[in-house]
């Protein structure tokens, strides 16, 4: 018996800045996760990461980051996503320093 799916969004980092992006329904990249698209099936995950992958002048490493789905949108399932949503760890700046 297969699993079933658990919902995804694509992510990467941006070319220039090389925070965290994440695609929207409408192909385009937000920083935030909540206007993120959430894809409930593999055939569309995947032809949603192929787009991302062939936008190599915005985004890199994009792939597919499994989610929660909670009253607030989609939120992340595991630790690392999570951690990557804040930016690099070396030492507070940028989304780092607006939370703390």
């Amino acid at each position: 018996m297969s699993r079933p799916y658990t919902p995804k969004v694509v992510t990467a980092n941006d070319l220039l800045l090389g925070d965290v992006i994440y695609q929207t329904a409408s192909g385009d990249w937000t920083r935030d996760l909540a206007e993120a698209e959430v894809i409930r099936d593999e055939p569309t995950a995947d032809s949603r990461l192929r787009a991302a992958i062939q936008q190599p002048g915005i985004a890199v490493g994009a792939y597919l980051a499994e989610v929660k789905l909670s009253a607030n949108g989609p939120a992340p399932a595991h630790f690392r996503e999570a951690f990557r949503a804040t930016g690099p760890s070396n030492y507070f700046h940028g989304k780092q320093a607006a939370q703390a």
